[in-house]
């Protein structure tokens, strides 16, 4: 009876393997897709759209892509609003949370109800685009940052995880004299290592991928973020990006290959990072959303 239940486990855990192998694999294929188009011609495109096997390595697309500074510049914004408003999202996340998770605290369980009541119920977006011009952030990088500068769910999963953190830890520090700044810098934030990580992850691809709020709050096209130049390229320019007065006579803009391009450029940053920051993801999301 044990070998015939041991035999039904490994048969039920190769059903799970191969299903999940399945699921990866229609996650994956249509990215390596876009990933061999962008580096296939036109013409190969159009004969094959679904692409698997590489025909040719064919690098017009980028060569024009590079061509002029629009997609460069987009991806300096969108590298400057990622760096910069993330750590501006930590921050006062963390240090929202912090406080909102000590019980000595008063009137923080109206605190938390108030932002709460801010996932289910919220400003709208006219209210909001009158706030961002009155205050002066209206066409400036800063509109897409101070705004959303703290998410309600990332601040309760922040919260939930330093809950958990021991008292211990803190009334050792105090006995040593630490103020409550000195315990959040030098005790909370190195021992939350995980829930840190994961929503820096958050943050980080929230960022990046601003579009809507750059498409309300952005006028200057110097300022446009890769997300806009992108949807330029593979809705409206269908391939307009590049600079055809540095090119041959005689190029002709591959508009299926350069929109394959500037989707994998803009892509490319976040998926070689999250590697490096998996081993914290879910962990850090688990530990954070459920509370001991």
């Amino acid at each position: 009876m044990k070998k015939q239940k041991n035999i039904g486990e490994q048969l039920m855990g190769l059903i799970i393997s191969v299903i999940l192998i399945i699921f990866s694999l229609l996650c994956f294929l249509p990215f390596w897709n876009i990933l061999v188009s962008s580096f296939s011609s036109t013409e190969t495109i159009t004969r094959n759209p679904f692409l698997i096997v590489p025909r040719e390595l064919n690098l017009s697309g980028y060569k024009y892509i590079f061509s002029a500074r629009t997609l460069l510049r987009s991806i300096r914004v969108s590298g400057f609003i990622t760096v910069v408003g993330t750590f501006i999202n930590m921050a006062l996340t963390a240090a929202t949370a912090y406080p909102l998770s000590r019980r000595q605290v008063k009137g923080k369980s109206v605190i938390q109800f108030c932002i709460v009541f801010t996932m289910l119920f919220s400003g709208g977006m006219i209210p909001t685009f009158l706030v961002v011009r009155a205050t002066g952030l209206f066409n400036s990088l800063w509109a897409l940052m101070i705004p959303s500068a703290i998410s309600a769910f990332n601040l309760i999963i922040m919260k939930n995880f330093f809950d958990q953190v021991p008292l211990e830890l803190e009334e050792s520090a105090k006995i040593d004299g630490c103020n409550d700044f000195i315990i959040w810098l030098r005790i909370i934030l190195p021992v939350s290592t995980a829930v840190l990580a994961t929503l820096t992850i958050f943050y980080g691809v929230s960022n990046w991928n601003a579009y809507f709020n750059a498409i309300l709050y952005i006028n200057d096209s110097d300022k446009w973020t890769v997300q806009i130049v992108l949807r330029q390229v593979v809705v409206m320019a269908s391939g307009g990006v590049g600079d055809l007065n540095q090119m041959d006579p005689d190029f002709v803009v591959p508009g299926k290959t350069v929109q394959m391009g500037t989707i994998v450029i803009a892509t490319l940053p976040i998926i070689l990072i999250y590697p490096f920051a998996q081993k914290y993801f879910v962990k850090g999301a688990l530990l954070g959303s459920i509370k001991g």
